[in-house]
């Protein structure tokens, strides 16, 4: 069968111009749509840049700005310390008699003065010692009233020796100067009962008590520890390599969290190596007139081991991380917070040294940063502008 060929169907032209009209009128229509997004962009990416706040504005937002200057960074050495007593300042109070606790008068962490009450104590030897005294003194009043040329010379001076033997033992065996002289002066054997206290021999902060009331207490036994604590040493160990230049006064610094520092001065350092660690301490001296440091709490140690050269540096807490570069808050055109990025080098001490992006002069954010980089992550979302 015979198929007849199909000549191809010719469009109406008046169709064919319908439809370019469609299309060039959808083109026309959707060009402002893409030019205002274009635009839209175009502002939240300035604005995602800079953030405007007055100075009363930062002031509440704890938002503070600092000159950038060239600075002699310190070089140092960062190690592991302990928070110690300071031996110097510190006294243990013993018993030098055996006797039992009649009363306490102080409880652990009480600040004393010298020659407060620490605890009362009841000793035989004590007893027999007072009364010794009385009888001693008595006899020494009678001898020394009637005068050398009544008695004998060697009868005066014993009656003398035995007096100030009889004090001199009660002394020693804890009594006061001014307790003994009261006994003496009363004169009242009944008083001769075998207590006596326990004085602090110094101001501070008793630290240890380890005892209780009725206890029979041996002779050398540490009851109280006192110290005073408004200056503290902190014992750091490093290796001995670690330590050539450091020598006394050098200055240091310690912080319990490695955000706060302390100030204070290396005062010694040991001469002989730890036979565990085979390190080498360093004592330092640090102020606690605020009581933040405490006996047995460790602490990281930042000693100052020279200066080094003039760089441009500035604070670390001034650089935070945005899109994985360094990046600094700088106030430019008055009251305008712009995100920098810059080059850093290495970070001495709280200090960040910058190798390119600012100038000496600039002025930058150091304090409130992560209230400035979440304004900006703000306005990058779109969620208005950063002021």
């Amino acid at each position: 069968m015979n198929t007849a060929t199909r000549e191809p169907r010719l469009e109406n032209p008046m169709m064919t111009y319908l439809k370019l009209g469609a299309v060039c009128l959808c083109l026309a229509l959707a060009a402002p749509i893409h030019a205002e997004e274009d635009g839209h962009d175009e502002h939240a990416e300035e604005a995602g840049g800079a953030i405007e706040l007055s100075p009363d504005e930062r002031s509440t937002a704890g938002i503070v700005v600092d000159t950038v200057a060239r600075r002699a960074l310190n070089e140092t050495l960062r190690v592991p310390g302990e928070v110690v007593i300071n031996a110097y300042r510190s006294s243990r109070v013993t018993p030098r008699i055996t006797g039992q606790v009649v009363a306490r008068h102080v409880t652990l962490g009480d600040d004393v003065k010298t020659g407060d009450r620490l605890v009362t104590l009841s000793s035989v030897e004590m007893a027999e010692a007072q009364g010794a005294l009385i009888v001693a003194d008595r006899d020494w009043r009678r001898v020394k009233s009637l005068g050398r040329d009544t008695v004998s010379a060697r009868r005066y001076t014993e009656a003398q020796v035995a007096q100030q033997q009889a004090l001199a033992r009660v002394l020693a065996y804890g009594m006061t100067p001014s307790q003994a002289n009261a006994l003496m002066r009363s004169g009242d054997a009944g008083k001769a009962t075998g207590e006596f206290d326990l004085l602090a021999p110094q101001a501070g902060t008793v630290l240890r008590d380890s005892f209780i009331v009725g206890e029979l207490i041996e002779p050398g036994r540490v009851l109280f520890d006192i110290s005073d604590e408004s200056v503290m040493w902190v014992e750091a160990q490093t290796v001995p390599s670690g330590l050539p230049e450091i020598g006394d006064g050098a200055t240091a610094r310690v912080s319990l969290d490695g955000l706060t520092w302390l100030e204070g001065t290396v005062v010694a350092r040991h001469h002989r190596l730890d036979e565990t660690t085979r390190t080498q301490g360093v004592r330092i001296e640090v102020d606690n007139a605020d009581d933040r440091l405490h006996p047995g709490q460790f602490v990281e140690v930042e000693i100052v081991t020279g200066t080094g050269a003039l760089v441009l540096a500035i604070p670390s807490a001034a650089v935070t991380l945005i899109e994985g570069a360094a990046t600094v808050f700088k106030l430019e055109d008055g009251d305008e917070l712009h995100a920098e990025a810059i080059d850093v080098g290495p970070t001495v001490g709280s200090w960040t040294v910058v190798k390119a992006g600012l100038t000496e002069g600039d002025t930058v954010a150091v304090a409130g940063v992560f209230h400035l980089k979440s304004l900006l992550l703000k306005s990058s979302l779109g969620e208005g502008h950063a002021h």
